[in-house]
């Protein structure tokens, strides 16, 4: 089984897309991301279809945000497939909410913090709050780690400031917005390569752009393990 720290993430137009992937990129990767944008593709097949049939790790990026009752609910669902990690917003409630539904299951709940597409002026056209970003992502940070998240997801900017944080023992820090040396950042506005990910504190980074739009993407993912190792 390779690092489990480096997740894949599968954005990929649909399910038959992402299981070509996978199967492209073979053993050298266990552990894949299938996010929002696959959900109406055949997201929730294709995860099963690599957790059971391919022994493959499974992080469901869904972001989840309502009412508490309705996020318990749509957890509760989501805990019968066979999967490891599972987003919702970082916001109290929702996170309390999220770990009623996984109850009695090994889904770990894991709590958005601000997006890694996003930076202070964005905050601004959203009314939130003033202050430093990284400030501002370590206070939600604190704060789903109060309500029962498992983790947190963060930018790697941050990532070390949160590792501080006296609530984050035992919890996990999982980064998007890594790009490997010399790869373009795309819609990522905080970003920090594999190896600083790491260094900083995360415990696993999530990549999909680096190696699904390259010409080999076997070899993109195992460049990134190799940068890992050498941490």
């Amino acid at each position: 089984m390779s690092d489990d720290r480096l997740i894949v993430a599968l954005d990929v137009p649909n399910a038959l897309a992402g299981l070509k992937l996978a199967e492209e990129i073979g053993d050298a990767v266990s552990f894949y991301k299938i996010g929002l944008g696959m959900l109406t593709g055949g997201g929730l097949a294709l995860a099963n279809e690599l957790a059971q049939e391919h022994g493959k790790r499974i992080f469901l990026d869904m972001k989840l945000f309502d009412i508490g009752a309705t996020v318990e609910t749509a957890v509760r669902g989501l805990a019968q497939f066979d999967l490891d990690f599972l987003t919702v917003h970082g916001d109290p409630h929702v996170v309390r909410a999220a770990r009623e539904g996984a109850a009695g299951t090994d889904l770990k709940i894991l709590a958005v913090t601000i997006l890694t597409s996003l930076d202070r002026g964005d905050l601004d056209d959203s009314l939130i709050k003033p202050g430093a970003m990284a400030d501002l992502v370590c206070e939600r940070a604190g704060r789903a780690f109060g309500a029962g998240a498992h983790g947190v997801i963060a930018s790697p900017q941050e990532a070390a400031m949160i590792r501080a944080l006296p609530e984050a023992e035992g919890r996990l820090i999982v980064t998007p917005g890594v790009r490997p040396t010399g790869a373009a950042p795309g819609d990522q506005k905080r970003i920090a390569t594999p190896a600083e990910a790491i260094s900083g504190g995360a415990d696993h980074i999530v990549v999909g752009r680096p190696v699904w739009t390259a010409e080999h993407p076997r070899k993109a993912a195992q460049a990134i393990l190799e940068e890992l190792r050498r941490v």
